[in-house]
């Protein structure tokens, strides 16, 4: 059987279901993986949205900076380890030198010989540096995530925000004044201030009848109350 590479959908749903759980898994990088040496281990960081391209973001073991890659530069599947190198046998003794004899030196007369004319020094040669392969861009620390803001009412009059910074909660719901949700739509399209501002006309006209219906018992409790005299 064929051994598959890179993650499959449901590896990726596993991944994504760990990551939620608070675990954040390893994975290892194929031969697919550009600027990776295949078999090198990663840390799952997050998923970004949408899932296109490289969308799952890694810190390579070792390292510190968060890189985003592909399916099918990732893989669950750990590569086995690499086998030491066998230990080459021990070279064969060399077999014993036969003694030499040395005869006495005797000295010859000097002979004169002409001086080795210089040879010339070789032309410098210019050293071409290889290209190298280009690097992929970590998305470290200082990169700016996506950001989703969504506004929700009750549609009592009461707004709450919440802010996502990629798939981790940065403002959790909290109240906002409908003045302010107000303000802030006349500022986004027209579309987003009419359908604001259709939501506040609803609360307001639901908190007008309520005032309506307040004051009409108040004033039948006022007349009970003069009745008796008080």
């Amino acid at each position: 059987m064929a051994k598959k590479s890179g993650l499959s959908a449901e590896d990726v749903d596993s991944l994504r279901s760990q990551l939620n759980e608070g675990t954040q898994p390893m994975v290892w990088f194929t031969a697919a993986a550009v600027g990776m040496e295949a078999g090198r281990s990663a840390k799952l960081l997050a998923f970004t949205e949408p899932e296109e391209g490289d969308f799952i973001q890694v810190r390579p073991t070792g390292s510190k900076d968060e890189m985003s890659f592909s399916p099918a530069e990732l893989t669950l599947e750990k590569p086995p380890p690499r086998k030491k190198p066998a230990t080459p046998p021990p070279a064969p003794p060399e077999p014993p030198r036969e003694t030499e004899i040395i005869h006495p030196y005797v000295p010859e007369a000097p002979v004169k010989t002409a001086a080795p004319k210089p040879k010339p020094a070789p032309a410098p040669v210019e050293a071409v540096a290889a290209p190298k392969p280009a690097a992929r861009k970590a998305s470290g620390k200082g990169s700016t995530p996506e950001v989703t803001v969504t506004l929700v009412t009750t549609g009592e009059g009461e707004w709450t925000v919440e802010v996502l910074q990629g798939s981790r909660k940065a403002v959790r719901p909290t109240p906002v004044p409908p003045a302010a949700v107000a303000q802030a739509a006349k500022l986004l399209t027209p579309e987003v201030s009419e359908i604001v501002e259709g939501v506040l006309n609803a609360a307001r006209a639901q908190q007008l009848a309520r005032v309506e219906q307040l004051r009409a018992e108040l004033e039948a409790a006022q007349k009970a109350l003069d009745e008796l005299g008080a």
